[in-house]
């Protein structure tokens, strides 16, 4: 019954959340204007066409935008570090103690189980980390770039940089949430289940607009 538990809860889990960004994958590139990643991307659009203006006030406004998500992902990146940390000392103890947990509610005890537990969480935290951490350095190169005048500059590559930083940031924070519903498989299959359910729940309100004003759209064509 263990067993049976954990070869169809955790698939299941796997498949709702990876089924969820796909579908929002989908939607960002199809109807951006439904989705806030979306959103936010054409007005980053619209801010970058007006911004390479030489203003210093922009070029700080400039700097302290991109701070914000720049503390967000190095806290990202920091927290996953620490959690595969915390992890591999946890699954040590949770091995050690395994034989309190006879209930089949716990999930199978053998040995390649509580391998694949600690590894599919570790796997994620570590892509996660890369993803930030590659984030963090293409949003400080679009700073510099947003911040530096000249003939020599396209506003397209540094269109570019700025997305490619926010979409790993995404990634990043995203394969973190994925991450903790793989950690919970230490106490089971069943609390992974329900730990994927509530985060698809809680990521579709915030991914998702009920309705987009029609006087607030943006007319930009992003190509």
């Amino acid at each position: 019954m263990a067993v049976y538990l954990d070869t169809i809860l955790v698939p299941l889990s796997l498949f709702i959340t990876i089924g969820y960004h796909a579908y929002l994958c989908h939607t960002i590139k199809n109807k951006p204007s439904r989705t806030t990643y979306g959103i936010n991307k054409l007005r980053r659009t619209a801010w970058g066409l007006n911004l390479n203006q030489g203003d210093d006030k922009k070029a700080m406004l400039t700097t302290q935008s991109l701070r914000n998500t720049l503390m967000i992902t190095i806290l990202i990146a920091t927290i996953t570090i620490l959690f595969n940390l915390a992890l591999a000392a946890l699954t040590n103890n949770t091995y050690n103690a395994s034989h309190l947990f006879s209930s089949g509610f716990f999930g199978s005890k053998s040995d390649k189980i509580f391998v694949l537990k600690y590894g599919s969480a570790s796997i994620c935290l570590l892509i996660s980390f890369l993803c930030s951490s590659m984030a963090i350095g293409f949003l400080i190169d679009a700073n510099f770039l947003m911040n530096t005048y000249g003939e020599f500059l396209s506003g397209v590559y540094t269109q570019s940089i700025l997305e490619r930083g926010f979409m790993l940031a995404l990634v990043g924070n995203r394969v973190f949430c994925v991450a903790v519903p793989m950690m919970l498989w230490m106490l089971g299959p069943v609390p992974v289940f329900l730990a994927s359910l509530a985060l698809v729940f809680v990521l579709h309100e915030f991914d998702f607009v009920s309705k987009f004003p029609h006087k607030h759209e943006l007319c930009i064509t992003v190509k």
